[in-house]
């Protein structure tokens, strides 16, 4: 029999899951949120929109099938993975009910637990994880620790206190030029060059505003033939000569990214084509003067059904937001463009007359269902 550390999963309200480690045996705490999707766990624990918190996993079994290449090119901030969604695992834990030691897949390279342990990241299995999301979906999503056998307790950690997109946002400028092979040359600008940068003129420009983001975006932006700039999120992009602006996902509370509201605010009075996706519907929203509000226990999943507003027209999404738009606060110059099934929250915005609008689900997926996608294309055809 396998031998592991006992761990015990402690929420703020006292309620506690026993299980066993598999992970790196180190204690942590963070926001315990959970996440129906059946597949999909590397590119999730890569994407940014994790930061701060502790995954629960509600599909029983995971580590199945390893996890993919996952190599970087050292410091360097235009990597960009061909199978994840950043360069590091974001979330600060990930509970399973059952974890798999023996892996298979023609694409791995390494075991879930040894991923894990690389990244210095605890894993607990053997967790009663349905409990533990039924408890989660009365009582809402809340800070909680993992207590290691052997390992001092760690103190709770809210990471709504944070500006988590500042956290997760890349620092340098990055030029992303399609290239031959469907994928994308990637070149690092200094901030007082990029206004004179020899963009090709036969291609669009579009500045992607890196709130966190997830890889995919870029990926699905370069491979419809535009010129990517992606910029931090505090960054004054209004002097580049872009073509169309892009705002991407992102973590935590978006009240903190007041920085890039202020940016968006001019944006909107250059009247160029905007399209944002997750945190970039909020602050979007933001932008236009309508508010945003914390869901009980969020939306992370692959079977969201949202339906595009004023049709019959539905869709299942991929998700992973802990604050949604309040749809009562838009101005009267905005509308809903999409609607959720399940709880009626917004589900993305659109300007009635101007060549703006966001999502708040993800239509890259990556991972999850594609049945969105056209909506880059839309986006490209603003441009």
């Amino acid at each position: 029999m396998r031998e592991t550390r006992r761990a015990v999963l402690e929420l703020a309200d006292g309620t506690r899951f026993e299980g066993r480690s598999f992970g790196y045996e180190a204690s942590t705490s963070g926001e315990v949120v959970f996440n129906t999707a059946m597949t999909g766990y590397p590119e999730s624990l890569t994407d940014p929109s994790y930061e701060g918190q502790i995954l629960v996993a509600t599909y029983p079994l995971g580590g199945n099938y390893g996890v993919p290449p996952t190599t970087a090119d050292g410091d360097n901030k235009t990597f960009m993975s061909e199978f994840l969604e950043s360069d590091r695992i974001h979330c600060r834990a990930l509970v399973l009910q059952d974890y798999s030691w023996q892996h298979s897949h023609w694409l791995a390279e390494e075991s879930l637990s040894q991923w894990l342990i690389d990244q210095k990241i605890p894993g607990i299995y053997d967790v009663d994880t349905r409990a533990l999301t039924k408890h989660l979906r009365e009582s809402g999503s809340m800070l909680g620790k993992i207590i290691i056998e052997g390992c001092p307790e760690p103190e709770l950690y809210d990471p709504n206190t944070e500006n988590l997109v500042a956290a997760t946002s890349e620092p340098g400028i990055v030029v992303y030029t399609p290239a031959e092979d469907g994928k994308s040359v990637a070149q690092q600008v200094q901030p007082q060059d990029i206004a004179s940068y020899p963009f090709d003129p036969a291609r669009k420009v579009v500045v992607l505003v890196d709130c966190g983001v997830k890889h995919n975006i870029i990926r699905c932006l370069t491979q419809r033939g535009v010129t990517v700039v992606r910029v931090p999120w505090d960054f004054d992009f209004t002097e580049i000569p872009y073509d169309g602006l892009f705002i991407s996902n992102g973590p935590g509370n978006p009240d903190f990214a007041e920085e890039t509201v202020k940016n968006l605010r001019k944006a909107i009075e250059l009247e160029r084509p905007i399209c944002g996706i997750c945190m970039g519907n909020q602050l979007l929203a933001k932008a236009a003067g309508a508010q945003t509000y914390k869901l009980k226990y969020g939306h992370r999943s692959h079977n969201q059904p949202v339906r595009r507003a004023d049709t019959n027209t539905c869709f299942i999404t991929s998700q992973n937001h802990g604050f949604a738009v309040d749809n009562d606060t838009l101005p009267a110059d905005w509308e809903p463009l999409f609607i959720n099934m399940n709880d009626g929250t917004n589900e993305g915005i659109r300007h009635k007359s101007k060549p703006f609008f966001s999502a708040q689900f993800h239509p890259e997926a990556s991972s999850g269902p594609e049945d969105t996608t056209f909506l880059f294309d839309e986006f490209i055809c603003m441009l």
